[in-house]
Parts: C-alpha cells; sequence; structure tokens
C-alpha cells in the first residue's frame, strides 16, 4: 500500500448534499477496508453528518459549495476534513432543551475524543475554514 490514500468531494451547499457527503466517505472507507457495519465506520459517518450539515446551515449562503477530504495516512490515521468558504469559524452554540440544534460540534469533539482522535480548524487561502478530525485506523487497507 501507499503511504498515503486520499479522496475528495465536492458538493453544493444544500441540505441534500449531507446524506451524498456521507454516503461518499462510506464508500471510500469500504473500498479502503474500513467494514460498513464497524463502529468505527458508524463513528465516522456521524462526524461527516454533523460537519457538512455545519457547511450547510452555518455558512448563511455564502459558501456555495463545501467539500469533503479524506486521507488515511500510513494506515495509522484517518483524516477527515470539511471545507467551506465561510470566514467564521465553528463555535458551540448554546442548545436549548425544546431545540435539535445547537450541539454539532459538542457531538463532534466527543465522537472524536472517545475515538482517540482530535479535532482542529485551519484557515483557507479563499478566507474560509476545514474543519479537521483525525482519527486511530482501525482496519487494514484492501489491495486492489
Amino acid at each position: 500500500m501507499a503511504d498515503h490514500l486520499e479522496a475528495t468531494v465536492t458538493l453544493p451547499s444544500a441540505p441534500a448534499s449531507v446524506s451524498a457527503a456521507r454516503r461518499y466517505v462510506a464508500g471510500v472507507l469500504t473500498e479502503w477496508g474500513l467494514p460498513s457495519g464497524a463502529e468505527a465506520a458508524d463513528t465516522v459517518r456521524l462526524i461527516v453528518s454533523e460537519l457538512a450539515t455545519n457547511a450547510v446551515q452555518h455558512t448563511f449562503g455564502q459558501s456555495p459549495t463545501f467539500t469533503v477530504d479524506i486521507h488515511l495516512e500510513r494506515e495509522e490515521e484517518l483524516r477527515i476534513g470539511v471545507t467551506d468558504s465561510h470566514p467564521r469559524w465553528p463555535k458551540r452554540l448554546p442548545a436549548a432543551v425544546q431545540q435539535d440544534n445547537g450541539r454539532g460540534m459538542v457531538i463532534i469533539r466527543w465522537l472524536a475524543a472517545e475515538s482517540g482522535g482530535r479535532l482542529s480548524v485551519a484557515p483557507t487561502a479563499d478566507g474560509g475554514k476545514t474543519v479537521w478530525i483525525a482519527l486511530p485506523w482501525t482496519a487494514p487497507v484492501q489491495s486492489g
């Protein structure tokens, strides 16, 4: 296997793109050897859903697309990044008891920590940002 595998998809900032991002990442991870029913696969799908939802909902139409990058480094670390062109960085919003929103970053941080990973945010050249999650890789890579 190569020391590095990567895959990228750019999608419109629309609600339907959240499930498209989740399906894309799930397909790539299956190709790379992570069984779709594995707990790690469920964790990654949830993280991607939350990050993509944030890219769609919290850019207020100022980012017409978002990009999902997936990197596998030396069969040790999986990095998932979601990039949009909106300048505001993610922050924890107060979650009201009666609301279904405002908990995305809390969920993402908890999932990353629970999996032995970490979250980071990096600026992009266009004034936007990429939210990165790095997780330990838990599956052998399929050769093919």
